[in-house]
Parts: C-alpha cells; structure tokens; sequence
C-alpha cells in the first residue's frame, strides 16, 4: 500500500469527514494520491468539504445510522482499498446510574452498529482489493484497562460518559473480530485511539488545543500499511500500541 503507483490507484472512503478528524483523514489520504469518497450525512456539507480538501476527493451522502442510505452509498462505490470508520457522537457525559437506555441506544446506532453495518456493505467492494485496509477510529477512554488502572485519569473520571465509552469498548472487540475473520482474504483491521482533539464531539473537545491533523495521520498510517503491518491491533496516535 505504500507504493506510489498503488496509492495513485486506490479508493478510500472516509465516514463522517465533512469536518473534524474525518476531513483531515480525507484531506492526507487525498494529498498521498488516493481518491477519497468523503462520506456525510449532509449532501451539501459533503459536497463543500470535498471541494476543500482538494484533489480526487468526491462527496458521498452516508448516514451511518441509517440502513437504506449505507446501501445506497455501497451501491456507488464499486471497489475500494481503504475504508475509514470515523463517524462518531457522543450524546452526553452521564454516569450508568444517571443514563438512560436511549442514550444508550443512539450512541451504540453509530458507534457500534453503524460501523458493523458500514464494513458489511462495503465488504464485496473491498474484496475486489489487492491490500484491503480497515481503520476504526476508537478512543482511549475505551481501554478497559486505563480505566480500571487507578494511576490514570480514565478510573479518575468513574463512569462518567459510559455510553460513548463503553461504546468504543464494543468497537474494539468488533474491530478484533473482523480482523480474525478476515485476515485470511488479507485485510488489516486496525483500531485507533485518536486522543482529545480540537472537535465538536462535546465541550471539552471544542476547547482543547489538540490538532484534528495530527490525529489524522495516525489513521492514515494504519490505512497505508504494507503487507507486513499488524492487524488486529489498537493504536494510539502516534502508533503505540494501546492496551486494550
């Protein structure tokens, strides 16, 4: 994958990159020669942060949490190399005794069952690839053991944002799972813990002083693995590995 004339070739699809991470993820993978569908739920937002991110990037209205429109985006995209799974929300930053279920069910509907949904679609169209690459974007506050660990700030926190926590927990099984059942057919199947970012995801990422970009290249890293580079992993930005 990290062969010039391969990436001028490959097709990547980015979910929820209209802004944030997503835009920048599109934006790297868009200027090492790939063209970048850039996944929104909006059609106008997609279509101006296509124009943005500049080269062969093309707007793909998606919806992760919606069935018909992940079918309808996977009818258009008849082969792709790299899939990126960046599409995320956090609904609030509530404990598991002050929580509600449907805070629970809606952000499990993107978190979790949107990215299963997602890759199953897309699965055919990746099969057609000589290096197929999946990349889920994960969170460290999702490490059962950082939060279990005391010393760290994730125990500090109790369980406060259990639903988009315990969420990324989930995706990071899903994400091993995938990469066991497909490692066979070649796919590396890799999660990301991006770190806090200057994002809407809530307040405290909108004042952080994080940048998107640098989180980006970290999923672009693990987009563009050679054929020798791990499956199966969870990784924090920078390519540490990352407890699970």
């Amino acid at each position: 994958m990290n062969d010039a004339e391969t990436k001028k070739d490959s097709i990547a699809l980015v979910t929820g990159a209209n802004k944030g991470i997503g835009k920048e993820i599109a934006r790297q993978l868009a200027a090492s020669g790939l063209t970048v569908y850039v996944g929104s739920r909006d059609a106008a937002r997609g279509e101006r942060a296509a124009e943005e991110i500049g080269g062969d990037a093309r707007p793909l209205v998606l919806d992760v949490a919606d069935d018909d429109s992940v079918a309808a985006a996977a009818r258009l995209v008849g082969s792709l190399d790299v899939l990126v799974n960046n599409a995320g929300i956090m609904v609030d930053d509530r404990r598991p005794d002050e929580a509600d279920a449907a805070s629970f069910r809606r952000t499990f509907e993107t978190n979790l069952f949107g990215v299963l949904t997602v890759i199953n679609a897309f699965l055919p169209a990746l099969r057609r690839s000589p290096a197929p690459r999946i990349v889920n974007v994960s969170s460290g506050t999702g490490s059962l053991t950082l939060s279990a660990d005391p010393a760290q700030g994730f125990a500090v926190a109790g369980g406060a944002g259990a639903a988009y926590r315990s969420s990324k927990t989930a995706l990071n099984a899903l994400t091993l799972f995938y990469a066991q059942t497909l490692a066979e057919a070649g796919f590396k199947v890799n999660a990301l813990a991006p770190g806090l970012r200057r994002t809407e995801l809530n307040d405290r990422a909108a004042g952080s002083d994080g940048d998107p970009a640098e989180a980006a290249a970290g999923a672009v890293r693990l987009a563009l693995l050679p054929d020798d580079g791990p499956t199966g992993g969870f990784f924090s930005w920078d390519g540490t590995p990352m407890p699970w």
